[in-house]
């Protein structure tokens, strides 16, 4: 009888911690049906597509850039696997409708949510690059983190100083068009 005990509370122990080894998934926005593709490739393509578009406007004056979804999804990835504590993994880029749309994946303790945060992108007037600005977030049941727009926004407009490097130095954005999964920006050289 003592070892039929032993060995249900062994089973129930073994069981209840199993459970809390687990994550439960809590809900979030849906992600989209068709994933964007990861690669460092692709990375890697478009620190050369940017190369090459300073190069055509040192002679031409004007620089035009045409970045994928594949390419900035894949750039986040990189970016969110150098950080030791990312707001979010999983990163998933889409360019549509005039807005970039970012879909992650965020944990809080035993509990995963899907998010999604969609921006407007546009340009500083002051200072010709990038402008970021988080139009809805949904962090499921979860709530938004204090700080959310700012931490975003510098993560991604790192993303856009990094890529360009020195390169951008007297580079001035004049417009930004997203459609089709494709972000245009073009620019002239100061």
């Amino acid at each position: 009888m003592k070892t039929k005990t032993s060995s249900l509370i062994f089973l129930f122990t073994v069981l209840v911690l199993a459970s809390l080894a687990c994550t439960v998934f809590v809900g979030g926005p849906d992600y989209p049906a068709q994933t964007v593709p990861v690669s460092i490739n692709e990375v890697e393509n478009m620190r050369l597509q940017i190369e090459q578009a300073f190069l055509a406007g040192a002679e031409t004056g004007v620089v035009t850039l045409q970045i994928t979804e594949s390419q900035l999804t894949s750039y986040m990835t990189l970016k969110m696997q150098e950080q030791t504590s990312p707001p979010f993994t999983e990163p998933q880029i889409l360019l549509r409708n005039g807005q970039m749309q970012m879909y992650g994946k965020v944990m809080r303790g035993p509990f995963a949510a899907n998010i999604l945060i969609t921006m407007n992108v546009g340009i500083d007037e002051t200072s010709g690059l990038p402008k970021i600005e988080i139009t809805s977030a949904d962090f499921g049941p979860f709530p938004a983190p204090e700080g959310l727009n700012t931490a975003i926004s510098a993560i991604i407009e790192e993303a856009f100083t990094g890529s360009f490097g020195p390169v951008a130095l007297g580079f001035r954005l004049e417009s930004i068009t997203i459609a089709d999964g494709i972000m245009t920006m073009i620019g002239r050289v100061k």
